[in-house]
């Protein structure tokens, strides 16, 4: 069986490294005033933050249509068997209903959907590893048991510069969001039951900081094998600072850089830091 391995805008995996693995993708989109742009494809990141910057209006976003997700599957229906399709928490985004309504739509193709139950590149560490399995020639039920067994070690925490992106998104409460701006503190948060709730009300950004790197040093020290991404909202210096730091204390780790793109830095916002990691 020809297993394909998809996943949304969302898990920012460069296209060379998708190329690379063979990893298909689907946009999500932003949307200022009346006008939309596909994440990647109309819109690079530091456009995007530099047009959030001069717009009097938080941009929306939108997931991709049903139609277009069933066009995608049939596109790979003539190459492949079955397509594990891996997507952002269904509890911040439909895009994995819709990829679950497409997938009921197309018989051609055995579509797998699988809900990450986070975003960005702890998505993107699930793609990789389905992509690996799937060149080794492993099932589709093979692929979701590992991704099911990593799922269980998958930690990522982050912090905004202010709530009031996320709280107006819809993706945190009101009362969270007001709770953060009156006390002006620096919540670490991160993904509870698929949805972003804070870990810890922290006061300050450096101190939010130093305990999203104690966490993961605390994992490290434990002598597991990391995979650890550094994640940053248009703030490439201090994500890099951060790994360099962490490789100082523990140089054998598998670390990268990522970024928040448009889709989730219209919630996040610029300045944004987060950490993930998972035992490999």
């Amino acid at each position: 069986m020809k297993v394909a391995v998809m996943t949304d805008s969302t898990a920012y995996i460069p296209a060379d490294v998708r190329e690379k693995h063979g990893i298909h993708m689907v946009p999500l989109s932003v949307v200022f005033e009346d006008e939309s742009f596909r994440e990647e494809l109309d819109i690079t990141t530091e456009g995007f933050y530099q047009k959030m910057k001069e717009s009097k209006n938080l941009p929306k976003t939108s997931q991709p249509s049903v139609g277009d997700v069933a066009k995608k599957f049939e596109e790979l229906s003539k190459e492949y068997d079955a397509v594990i399709s891996v997507h952002l928490s269904s509890g911040i985004s439909g895009t994995y209903q819709a990829v679950v309504s497409a997938g009921e739509m197309v018989e051609d193709i055995e579509v797998h959907p699988y809900d990450s139950e986070i975003s960005c590149m702890a998505q993107g560490f699930y793609a990789l590893e389905a992509a690996e399995l799937a060149k080794a020639g492993k099932t589709p039920e093979e692929i979701i048991k590992r991704l099911d067994e990593m799922k269980r070690s998958v930690r990522a925490y982050f912090m905004v510069d202010d709530l009031t992106n996320l709280q107006r998104g819809g993706r945190l409460s009101s009362t969270q969001a007001m709770v953060g701006g009156l006390l002006q503190i620096k919540p670490v948060l991160h993904f509870v039951d698929k949805v972003i709730v804070p870990f810890e009300k922290i006061r300050t950004r450096k101190k939010a900081i130093n305990r999203i790197m104690g966490l993961l040093e605390e994992e490290a020290a434990k002598g597991h094998d990391l995979r650890v991404v550094f994640i940053h909202g248009n703030d490439k210096d201090s994500a890099a600072e951060l790994e360099k730091e962490f490789l100082e204390k523990y140089p054998d780790m598998d670390t990268s850089i990522s970024y928040f793109g448009p889709v989730i830095g219209t919630h996040v916002g610029q300045g944004a830091l987060g950490v993930c990691w998972h035992v490999k």
